[in-house]
């Protein structure tokens, strides 16, 4: 069973960890410095950027992060988004990472993104959908997103994280239960 709560400066040690882990690194492509942390995770820790910082516990166990905002507060990022697909008023996006390589190809990331879009039509009643791009390459995240209910809607060329990788993107949508979406 997955339990969640917002990263907080505690955290950065464990988050910086796993950014360090090379199947996190390759996708994810971050700093890892403990200045380098605190200056990209401390604004969502503290309440100051819209996004959520999520932390994803199993059984107890921290296990993953996921950072789920609403589009529209990133305005250039939906812009980017909606010359590919369409984009629906209040709609979601979330962005993850399973920490430990022991915890990967097991699961426990398309159990952990079914909990967290369970979270999100609980916790933002107005969200429609939630949207995920995902980089054509990564074909273990956008396989855990389809296991996980999500169907791609969209394929197209958004700016990668890590410039090493093509700009070719899939997107992914899942919609709130009941809307018809």
């Amino acid at each position: 069973m997955f339990t969640w709560r917002r990263i907080g400066e505690r955290d950065f040690p464990l988050l910086r960890s796993w950014l360090e882990q090379a199947h996190v690194r390759r996708w994810w492509n971050h700093e890892t410095s403990a200045a380098a942390v605190a200056r990209d995770f401390g604004p969502a820790a503290r309440g100051e950027e819209p996004s959520e910082d999520l932390l994803a516990f199993l059984d107890g166990r921290p296990v993953g992060l996921v950072q789920r905002s609403r589009l529209c507060d990133y305005p250039e990022y939906l812009a980017e988004l909606a010359a590919v697909v369409p984009v629906p008023d209040g709609a979601m996006t979330i962005d993850y990472l399973i920490g430990a390589p022991e915890d990967t190809g097991r699961g426990v990331g398309t159990a952990m993104l079914r909990s967290v879009v369970e979270r999100t039509w609980t916790e933002h009643p107005a969200a429609p959908c939630v949207l995920v791009p995902v980089v054509a390459a990564n074909r273990a995240s956008w396989r855990a997103l389809e296991r996980a209910g999500l169907r791609r809607v969209g394929a197209g060329e958004l700016e990668p994280d890590n410039p090493v990788d093509d700009r070719a993107h899939y997107l992914y949508r899942v919609d709130r239960p009941g809307s018809g979406g």
